[in-house]
């Protein structure tokens, strides 16, 4: 009887989140009038749609690269944070599309409960 108590809550967010997914991140509609609006609306990894789950943040060439194949970037250790460390990119996270953009990209998500970063989305610049 405890565990059911306990759980719905948690059954309840999941169906929830399922049920009505995310709304876009712009919030207040700066970029509404972007011509990129759209493209961003739609940009996709193999792990689900970037800007609807979290805020996408420009990277300067200095803090990503790639090796072997594979990528990792410098990001803010928490939100906030000033002290930064370098993550592993996954690869069902790099978006393999043409960066409309130009500039490398990173769609962390930080977690209060799993102190790991996860990377939604990540598209790779130019590195010039």
């Amino acid at each position: 009887m405890a565990w059911s108590k306990r759980g719905i809550p948690l059954i309840s967010s999941i169906v929830a989140l399922t049920i009505f997914p995310a709304q876009g991140r712009d919030l207040d509609g700066r970029f509404r009038s972007s011509p990129l609006h759209e493209w961003f609306e739609q940009l996709a990894s193999h792990k689900g749609l970037c800007c609807s789950y979290a805020d996408g943040h420009a990277v300067e060439d200095v803090d990503w690269e790639a090796k072997d194949g594979h990528y990792r970037v410098r990001l803010p250790k928490d939100v906030g944070s000033k002290d930064m460390i370098w993550v592993d990119v996954p690869d069902d996270a790099v978006i393999t599309e043409p960066n409309r953009a130009g500039r490398t990209m990173v769609w962390p998500i930080y977690n209060d409960f799993y102190r790991d970063i996860s990377i939604r989305c990540f598209m790779p610049g130019s590195m010039t």
